[in-house]
C-alpha cells in the first residue's frame, strides 16, 4: 500500500528535497543541483513565484520508506493570463508506476478540490524556471537548469492518463565551427542596414539594465504558448542568481543609435562543475565552482531577445552569429540553445541552418479532470 501525505514540518521538507539525490544517484548523467538552491526554490519566502501561486508538497510512502514525491501548484497568474482553469505539478520523482499513480492521483484530487479542470506538468515550478520531462537524449548530461529524469517516467505519466500537450527542443552546436554561410551573410547585411552595434553586456550593466532585460525577455516570449511574464520580483530574483555565474564574454547587447534594442545571454554550464559533488558546496562543490574556468567548456544560451519593433529574422541571426563568435574567442567548445517550443519555426529553422542539431526533447503533459 502506498500512502501519499503532505509535507509537514522541517523534517519532511528535508526529505522532500533529498529524495531525488537518492532516487537518481546511480544515473551517470544526472547532475545533482545545489541543495541550498533547491531548498530556496521551494520556500515561499525565498521564491516570489509563490506570491501568485498556492502549492502543496507531497511525499509517497511505502511502509516506512519514501517512494516518491511531487508538488502541486495552482498558479493564479497563469490562469488569469491565459483564461485557463488548470493546476500543475512539478518536482516529480517516483520509484515505480504505482508510486507515480498515487502521487498524480493526489495532485488531481487537490486540483479538483480547488475547482480546476486540467492538470499540466511537469513545471518546476513554472515555464520561467524548469519545464518538461526528458523523453529522448538520455545519453548525455543535462545543462544548467535543464531537467534530467529516468526514461521510464514517460510511461508512468502516460499510464496515469496524461498525454502530450507540447514538446520543447534543445539544440546543440559546435561553437568553433561557427554559423553557416547563409546566417553569416544575413547577419552582415543586417548589421550594415540597421546600423547595429554589438558590444558586451558587463556585469555592472546587467544589474543596472534589469528592467530593460525583463522587457526584452518578456518581448521575446510574449507570443509563446503558456508563457506568463515573470513579475518584477521573480525576474530580479533570477537575475541576481544568474549574475553570480555570468561570464561577460557570453552576454552581448545590440544597440541602434546608442539604445539597447536586443541582447543574447548565455551562461557557463556549471553542471560540469557540480558533477560528483552530491549537490553540496562543501567540501568539493565550492572549490569546483571557483575553478569552473578550468572545468567548464560548454554553455547554455538562455535568451536571444529583441524589442518588438526590431524583431526581424536577420537581427536574430546577427545576435546568434555574434554570440557564437564571442563564445569561440572565450574558449568554449559547445553551446546548447534551450528550450525552444516545437512549433517556434522562427527560431528552430535558422538555428538548424546555422549548423545546430536537435539532441534532446522535453515533453509537457496534460490530463483533463472528469
Amino acid at each position: 500500500m502506498i500512502d501519499v501525505r503532505p509535507v509537514h514540518g522541517a523534517r519532511d521538507f528535508r526529505r522532500f528535497v533529498a529524495y531525488p539525490y537518492q532516487r537518481n544517484r546511480r544515473d551517470p548523467h544526472w547532475i545533482p543541483p545545489l541543495r541550498i538552491a533547491e531548498r530556496d526554490r521551494l520556500r515561499p519566502h525565498k521564491n516570489p513565484f509563490f506570491d501568485h501561486a498556492d502549492h502543496a508538497l507531497l511525499l509517497a510512502w511505502r511502509g516506512t520508506a519514501i517512494c516518491g514525491r511531487i508538488a502541486a501548484f495552482d498558479d493564479r497568474l497563469h490562469n488569469h493570463t491565459h483564461a485557463d482553469n488548470l493546476a500543475s505539478f512539478g518536482f516529480f520523482e517516483a520509484e515505480d508506476a504505482d508510486a507515480a499513480r498515487a502521487l498524480l492521483g493526489a495532485v488531481e484530487a487537490w486540483a479538483r478540490a480547488r475547482g480546476r479542470a486540467h492538470v499540466r506538468g511537469p513545471l518546476n515550478p513554472s515555464l520561467n524556471e524548469e519545464a518538461g520531462l526528458l523523453i529522448d537524449g538520455f545519453d548525455s548530461d543535462p545543462m544548467l537548469l535543464m531537467p534530467h529524469n529516468p526514461p521510464e517516467y514517460a510511461s508512468f505519466l502516460e499510464g496515469a492518463g496524461y498525454a502530450k500537450v507540447k514538446d520543447l527542443y534543445a539544440w546543440i552546436c559546435d561553437v568553433h565551427t561557427g554559423a553557416g554561410t547563409t546566417v553569416q551573410k544575413v547577419a552582415a547585411r543586417f548589421r550594415r542596414r540597421e546600423r547595429v552595434v554589438i558590444r558586451p553586456l558587463h556585469a555592472r550593466e546587467f544589474a543596472a539594465q534589469v528592467d530593460r532585460l525583463r522587457l526584452l525577455y518578456c518581448g521575446a516570449w510574449e507570443q509563446n504558448w503558456g508563457f506568463v511574464p515573470p513579475t518584477d520580483a521573480e525576474f530580479r530574483r533570477v537575475a541576481a542568481d544568474l549574475k553570480l555565474i555570468l561570464d561577460p564574454r557570453l552576454a552581448i547587447r545590440a544597440e541602434v543609435d546608442g539604445r539597447m534594442i536586443g541582447c543574447a545571454i548565455a551562461l557557463p554550464d556549471i553542471n560540469q562543475a557540480l558533477k560528483g559533488t552530491g549537490g553540496r558546496l562543501f567540501p568539493l562543490g565550492l572549490a569546483r565552482l571557483l575553478l569552473r574556468g578550468w572545468i567548464v567548456d560548454q554553455l547554455r544560451v538562455l535568451l536571444v531577445g529583441l524589442l518588438p519593433e526590431h524583431r526581424k529574422s536577420g537581427l536574430y541571426a546577427l545576435l546568434w552569429h555574434e554570440l557564437q563568435q564571442h563564445a569561440d574567442a572565450a574558449g568554449y567548445r559547445r553551446a546548447e540553445l534551450s528550450w525552444v517550443l516545437e512549433d517556434n519555426h522562427n527560431i528552430n529553422h535558422p538555428v538548424e541552418q546555422a549548423g545546430a542539431r536537435r539532441y534532446k526533447t522535453y515533453r509537457i503533459y496534460q490530463k483533463a479532470l472528469v
